[in-house]
């Protein structure tokens, strides 16, 4: 019974220090929609997916907030919370949907597989306003 006493000190005290406060959200284990997802859709999306945008204009994306983003376009809704597979936004940046729409659009080589798995991870985890 000491040492799970002690043990969970030791994990609380793990949690308190600066140094582990200082890892990304991600490398913890929770991707954060202000901290990880929202930059990569400043850098890589939101020149046009907002209004007066090419990608606003043609499909009614605004990815400007997080309730916009989560609106979707006028055809529906571009993220389901929880599952990344069937999300349109993932298949979008992954080029599954189609090789002319693969986001963001006219980048070589698109977007940098390190971004598109903290994307999936956000929308797995809920794709919450966090």
């Amino acid at each position: 019974m000491k040492a799970i006493h002690l043990l969970s000190g030791v994990v609380l005290a793990m949690l308190a220090s600066p140094v582990f406060a200082a890892i990304p959200a991600q490398e913890q284990g929770a991707v954060s929609y202000k901290s990880d997802v929202r930059p990569i859709i400043h850098d890589y999306c939101l020149s046009c997916h907002k209004p007066g945008g090419k990608g606003y204009e043609k499909s009614g994306l605004d990815m400007r907030t997080y309730k916009s983003l989560m609106k979707g376009t006028r055809f529906g809704s571009v993220i389901k919370p929880g599952d990344s597979f069937t999300s349109i936004l993932i298949q979008l940046v992954e080029g599954r949907a189609h090789a002319a729409i693969k986001m963001p659009f006219g980048m070589n080589g698109g977007l940098a597989k390190d971004k598109i798995e903290t994307l999936k991870k956000w929308v797995d985890q809920g794709a919450k306003n966090n």
